[in-house]
């Protein structure tokens, strides 16, 4: 009987050695590999970095269309690792990065923070896939690798001028102190945008949910339409939108130009019927004349010169000089010491892989409820609003993910999440350490030291901070 244990043990030892050996040459001849021309072979730190990605195989669990090793497809574990799969998804894409690194091109400032994220916490690849794929357990000087590749990334491509020189290669930057517009356009925009004619009314105009007295937003729960109506959705802020890389919370608009139409027809909102009653309205002033030749060329009136002007008048909505940039521009007595420890637990808890760049957020669609059921905890129906980005792409994947917001001036934009369900800050820090990260335990001094980070983040808008900007 011992001997045939033994015998078996051995046997099984022999089988997972070979089953071992297999999947190492499957993952070496499959992996990922740059084009024999990719401008990246010239860059010593990008191939060290990439060489780590593809030893690791990040690609498994994070790209769609992969061959994966033949276990992936056994019944009983095609069935345990699809969940896994799915969530590696959801949370994290290698076709964008290995694309922009053979192209030679910038890779995602959201996708460079969470890898390093990822190789400073030590978190992948996960133990279970290490059982399998001995050759994917990373040494430090691997890890050490890829976070230098990040900085170097981040430092070529996104460090914003003034920015000094120990900050150039951290994940958020100053806000830039102006954006190239043209100023005819800026002028009209800046009047249609509190143009009450825009509305089938004529009682609302987009400052009437974005108000730049009230950081960009109208401090309600969702917004509020003609004739009283309510809308499904909390207005995200006007302030620093020039920075998002798509609009409204499902990004179903690409630029400031289509968003600024989307809520002059929407009947829950500003309920105009058509972008000709529109016009005929604005023509019934005669300084729209004169203001559309100057800033146009011409008189034409219509849905995009219009959108055109208030989208140029939204681009110059951006606050910077907050007392957190002037830090980052080398003033170091600028924040005090709880709000240096508040940004410093910002990144541990990888806040910073989501809210990171020039706005800390706007890059990057999320899923609300990465580690727990945020809709089972909120209770009530989940609405149309709740399933954000899926309302545009209709993929599974994109059910309840919604564009990361802005961090830029969050003192003053509550309440928060899509559903305005949160109403003070420190309350948006706890739910969010607790439904999107594995890190839910900070003590309430820690909490309270992000919060005090956060509100560091109020900046100036035309030189003056936008706090206090008179009524």
């Amino acid at each position: 009987m011992k001997k045939l244990i033994l015998a078996i043990i051995v046997l099984g030892l022999v089988a997972y050695g070979a089953t071992i050996f297999y999947i190492n040459g499957f993952d070496h001849k499959t992996a990922p590999a740059l084009a024999e021309n990719s401008p990246s072979r010239q860059d010593a730190t990008t191939m060290a970095a990439f060489d780590v990605l593809k030893e690791a195989r990040c690609d498994y669990c994070h790209a769609e269309k992969v061959n994966l090793p033949f276990y992936f497809k056994l019944p009983v574990a095609s069935s345990l690792m699809a969940k896994d799969r799915e969530k590696g998804l959801r949370n994290f894409r290698m076709e964008p990065i290995i694309e922009a690194i053979n192209e030679g091109k910038p890779v995602g400032l959201v996708a460079l923070s969470r890898i390093e994220f990822v190789m400073q916490r030590n978190l992948m690849p996960p133990s279970l896939y290490l059982l399998m794929h001995w050759h994917a357990r990373l040494s430090q000087q691997q890890r050490d690798d890829v976070i230098k590749w990040v900085q170097q990334e981040r430092k070529k491509y996104y460090a914003t001028q003034g920015v000094a020189d120990r900050f150039a290669s951290e994940a958020v930057q100053p806000v830039p102190e102006s954006v190239t517009v043209d100023p005819k356009l800026v002028a009209l925009g800046k009047k249609l945008f509190f143009e009450k004619r825009l509305s089938g009314d004529n009682t609302l105009s987009c400052a009437s949910c974005h108000d730049l007295q009230k950081g960009g937003v109208d401090g309600l729960v969702t917004a509020t339409g003609i004739y009283g109506q309510k809308g499904p959705i909390n207005v995200p802020t006007v302030y620093n939108s020039v920075f998002n890389h798509s609009q409204f919370w499902d990004g179903r608009a690409a630029d400031l130009e289509a968003q600024a139409a989307g809520p002059v027809m929407n009947p829950l909102e500003m309920g105009s019927k058509n972008w000709e009653d529109v016009a005929n309205k604005l023509r019934q002033e005669p300084s729209y004349e004169k203001d559309f030749t100057e800033a146009f060329g011409n008189p034409t009136i219509d849905q995009k010169t219009i959108t055109d002007a208030i989208a140029a008048y939204e681009k110059t909505l951006i606050t910077p000089d907050s007392p957190f940039d002037m830090y980052l521009k080398g003033v170091d007595g600028a924040i005090n010491a709880q709000e240096k420890r508040g940004y410093q637990l910002f990144k541990e808890n990888g806040c910073a892989s989501c809210h990171n760049g020039v706005a800390l957020g706007g890059a990057a669609y999320e899923e609300l409820g990465l580690q727990r059921d945020y809709f089972t905890d909120r209770g009530g129906k989940v609405t149309e609003a709740d399933m954000g980005r899926y309302n545009v792409t209709h993929q599974e994947l994109d059910k309840h993910s919604f564009k990361v917001p802005l961090l830029r001036n969050i003192a003053l934009t509550g309440p928060y999440f899509h559903d305005g369900s949160v109403k003070t800050l420190k309350e948006a820090v706890e739910k969010m350490l607790k439904y999107q990260t594995p890190y839910h335990t900070l003590s309430d001094q820690e909490v309270n030291d992000i919060v005090a980070f956060l509100k560091t983040l109020t900046g100036k808008y035309q030189g003056q901070s936008i706090d206090k900007l008179a009524p």
